[in-house]
């Protein structure tokens, strides 16, 4: 615990992972004190940001004795119970956002209802309980059949894509039988995945990013191209003016994800996140104010930045883990190979498939730039270029 009087206004986050310790940066920049609440002191933004408290997210005594002191509250995950969000601004904390936009990023029953209600394009959906609530509802929508975890799940995790009655009934035996709360949502035949970041201020200013392209795999994003490639501007402008329909509608102050499925016949809304998230990453180097900066002044209520890109092409390209730990003995090849790759590394430990950091390349050729996330990306996770 920091036994210093701090100079700026204090945000703290809850959480400390990479989110949060990428925040550190403009923090310092814009004189602004980050305290976060970790699980451990060894966690990702622990290792960086000086006032570090340790705790549980999930115990509001926990949370209101790290909300002391603390100008404003804000997130890097959306898992802290949303009562205890309530309990905060209660007792007179200001948490940003506010647990009745968070719930829509918590709870995706609730998201479902509350986008569709204010006339966003969603795939058809409906609860259920059992496997024979998803048989009716393949009976009006057709097979495949996305079963989703009401709450928990992300990066692939809480999402089975079942095909027949059969793999529905093993899908869901598990989270049925312990009672966990699912919905069903029709396939959507999509012919990329998209992802627009806003932001917005208390006092309603709204900015938004350039839409990207983000190329999952496995259920992980592995690579932003940023702005998406081909992407005609009036779908461009229909991405952004949805994402900041919902920042408006849904009260969000600070940063929102907007995931899209891009379809023949338009775009469809995925998932929302309300922090930083994987898919502005490249704003760090590929815009004039980076997520993380734009999100510390949201929470703020400060003027929001710019987020115009610095570079015709930005791509941004995931780092997973392999099966050799040592990343730093091979900085030197990728440096040297390219000078102007942007490596980011969130000291974690090093496992198979583990988002462990990300590479930038800008550039104005989106094959070259391209390639060149990919090199970097591909020789820090194995030693190997193919």
């Amino acid at each position: 615990m920091s036994s210093y009087s701090p100079i700026g206004p204090v945000v703290g986050i809850v959480g400390a992972g990479q989110l949060a310790r990428m925040s550190q940066p403009p923090a310092i920049a814009l004189g602004v004190e980050l305290r976060v609440l970790a699980n451990a002191p060894d966690e990702s933004a622990a290792r960086v940001i000086v006032d570090t408290r340790v705790g549980d997210y999930r115990d509001l005594a926990d949370l209101r004795e790290f909300a002391e002191g603390c100008d404003v509250i804000t997130f890097d995950h959306e898992h802290v119970p949303t009562e205890h969000i309530k309990a905060l601004t209660a007792a007179g904390h200001v948490v940003r956002p506010g647990a009745d936009a968070l719930v829509h990023a918590q709870d995706k029953a609730a998201m479902r209802e509350r986008l569709t209600g204010i006339g966003v394009p969603c795939p058809a959906w409906a609860r259920v309980s059992s496997p024979a609530d998803v048989e009716r509802f393949a009976a009006e929508h057709g097979w495949p059949v996305v079963l989703k975890a009401v709450r928990g799940g992300y990066d692939g995790r809480g999402v089975w894509v079942c095909r027949s009655p059969e793999e529905a009934a093993q899908a869901a035996a598990g989270p049925f039988g312990a009672g966990l709360e699912m919905l069903a949502e029709a396939f959507v035949s999509f012919e990329r995945e998209l992802a627009v970041l806003v932001a917005r201020s208390p006092h309603g200013q709204g900015v938004s990013y350039p839409v990207v392209e983000t190329v999952q795999q496995d259920g992980i994003c592995v690579e932003v191209l940023a702005p998406a490639p081909g992407l005609d501007s009036e779908a461009a402008a229909q991405a952004q003016r949805i994402g900041l329909k919902i920042a408006n509608e849904l009260g969000v102050t600070g940063l929102l994800a907007v995931e899209l499925f891009e379809t023949a016949s338009g775009l469809v809304v995925n998932e929302l996140a309300m922090r930083p998230h994987n898919s502005g990453h490249w704003t760090i180097e590929g815009s004039t104010t980076s997520q993380f900066e734009q999100h510390l002044r949201a929470v703020l209520d400060l003027p929001l930045g710019t987020p115009k890109m610095t570079s015709q092409v930005v791509v941004m390209a995931n780092l997973l883990g392999g099966d050799d730990p040592d990343l730093f003995k091979r900085y030197e090849h990728v440096l040297a190979h390219d000078p102007g790759i942007k490596l980011h590394f969130y000291g974690k430990e090093v496992r198979p498939g583990r988002k462990i950091g990300h590479v930038t390349a800008l550039g104005s050729n989106l094959d070259e730039v391209r390639a060149r996330a990919r090199h970097a990306a591909v020789y820090l996770a194995t030693g190997e270029y193919t």
